[in-house]
């Protein structure tokens, strides 16, 4: 297996298990920021709901954008292809 096919399998992978859940996590995120997350609870018998803070939807979309940036980068510095060095040319001088 070369180089490249190794790239091309940990993009694909780190795409599976980083990119797709933090797009989820980035929705969720921006649901939650826009005033659409509540949550219940029931703990040994006394019951409350309410809204969850904005804060923790920003928290969300911040985490869920680095979730995705993982992959993007993976693909960069595995695929990317280097410079060819130049053999044997000497540059000109003045």
């Amino acid at each position: 297996m070369d180089k490249r096919t190794g790239g091309i399998i940990a993009t694909a992978a780190t795409a599976l298990f980083c990119g797709c859940p933090g797009l989820f996590t980035c929705l969720a995120g921006v649901a939650t920021a826009a005033g659409g997350g509540t949550f219940t609870s029931d703990i040994l018998g006394t019951s409350s709901s309410g809204q969850v803070p904005s804060w923790a939807g920003f928290a969300g979309i911040c985490l869920g954008l680095l979730l995705v940036a993982i992959p993007v980068a993976v693909g960069f510095f595995t695929l990317r292809r280097p410079k060819e060095a130049m053999v044997g040319e000497v540059p000109p001088t003045s």
